[in-house]
């Protein structure tokens, strides 16, 4: 048997697999953040389709924080009776399910939230400036949001949590010097800058308890100029595994990166790896050994067994493939090899704009074509 379907554990949550449902924007929930149907028959489908752990779609960890339109919430208490549904469901089908704790940062529309966007320093644009740098105070307080999220997720019956720190959203702009410009205890080193992200692992760690998973997602870089580095996500990772971290998700780019945006557009070209951050994640390995689970660009059966047997990640997390063809893992399984179907357009979140959810557009349009 492929150790890809191997029973392991992290933390005492016994995964059937090593296959991961990276977390993503579904663009399913209210205009409030509370669940939908829609948002819980995604995550049974995962569960179904024979998913190890399912991250959820990137919930919002307090109102300024929202991100994008239709995203989860987990902001409030009056959330968690539609999140202990979701939960509820992907149990019952057999799965785990984590949620993924979120603030948007300077990257969080004020036309949406209606209130300034904070951030580690005012971001610097042609046009000027926006948001607002965050004081001791506003940092506090948004560390105790982290908590406060974490402690809804637990009552909810998640099996864990995990921290957003990539991507450039809040905690990786904190972590990057391209958007860090602070003189204070919170900027210039790496070890100032991050500073917060381990005040929230702490805090967060405070209240669920060390029983309970905490994992994080953080960028293996930002590709951008002076942005996070490989070198200071070689510190943060060993920082974090010092403090108790649970796993680290490593991903990468921001969405400044150009080409090297997540989600990049069109599959790795000939001579380039499938895997986008393989090499980061060597160098990851070289010294850490909280759990690895690697995300980005893989298609195959093939690149994803050979990731773990070369020790290179212990986890393979798949996003788009999974938004494309949700039993993918048990197709995988039942021996047809026949790479993801997905074709890394970025189309399926056009629908996720529209208030329609995500979905995958090419597989609607062919099935039209067949129907019709």
């Amino acid at each position: 048997m492929s150790r890809l379907f191997e029973t392991t554990s992290i933390n005492g949550i016994i995964l059937e697999n090593r296959f991961v449902r990276s977390a993503t924007w579904e663009g399913m929930g209210t205009k409030d953040g509370f669940v939908t149907p829609g948002m819980i028959e995604v995550s049974e489908k995962l569960a179904r389709g024979g998913v190890g752990l399912i991250m959820s779609g990137h919930a919002y960890i307090s109102r300024e924080g929202q991100a994008a339109p239709f995203q989860l919430g987990i902001c409030s208490d009056e959330i968690i009776p539609g999140l202990a549904d979701m939960t509820g469901r992907v149990h019952a089908a057999g799965g785990k399910i984590v949620a993924q704790l979120a603030h948007g940062g300077l990257l969080a529309p004020g036309r949406l939230t209606e209130l300034e966007a904070v951030g580690p320093s005012p971001f610097e644009k042609k046009s000027g400036s926006e948001g607002r740098e965050m004081t001791d105070v506003d940092i506090d307080r948004i560390v105790g949001a982290y908590a406060a999220a974490a402690s809804r997720a637990k009552v909810a019956g998640f099996d864990g949590i995990q921290i957003h720190g990539a991507h450039g959203y809040l905690l990786n702009q904190f972590l990057s010097p391209f958007f860090n410009k602070r003189k204070d205890e919170y900027g210039g080193s790496i070890e100032n800058r991050s500073r917060i992200v381990l005040k929230v692992l702490k805090a967060v760690r405070e209240v669920v308890g060390h029983g309970f998973l905490v994992c994080i997602k953080m960028n293996s870089e930002d590709f951008l100029v002076d942005g996070f580095s490989v070198e200071d996500m070689i510190y943060t990772a060993k920082k974090l595994e010092e403090n108790g971290i649970d796993a680290i998700e490593l991903s990468g780019g921001t969405t400044l990166s150009g080409n090297n945006s997540p989600p990049r557009l069109g599959k790795s070209r000939p001579g380039e790896p499938e895997a986008y951050y393989e090499a980061a994640a060597r160098r990851y390995k070289e010294g850490i050994k909280a759990p690895l689970i690697l995300v980005g660009g893989i298609r195959t059966f093939e690149t994803a067994e050979r990731l773990v047997n070369e020790g290179v990640a212990d986890y393979i997390a798949l996003s788009r493939p999974l938004i494309r063809e949700p039993g993918l893992i048990n197709r995988w399984k039942s021996g047809d090899l026949r790479p993801a179907a997905c074709v890394s357009d970025n189309g399926c979140f056009a629908p996720g704009a529209e208030g329609k959810g995500v979905f995958c557009v090419v597989e609607a349009r062919e099935q039209d074509q067949r129907e019709g």
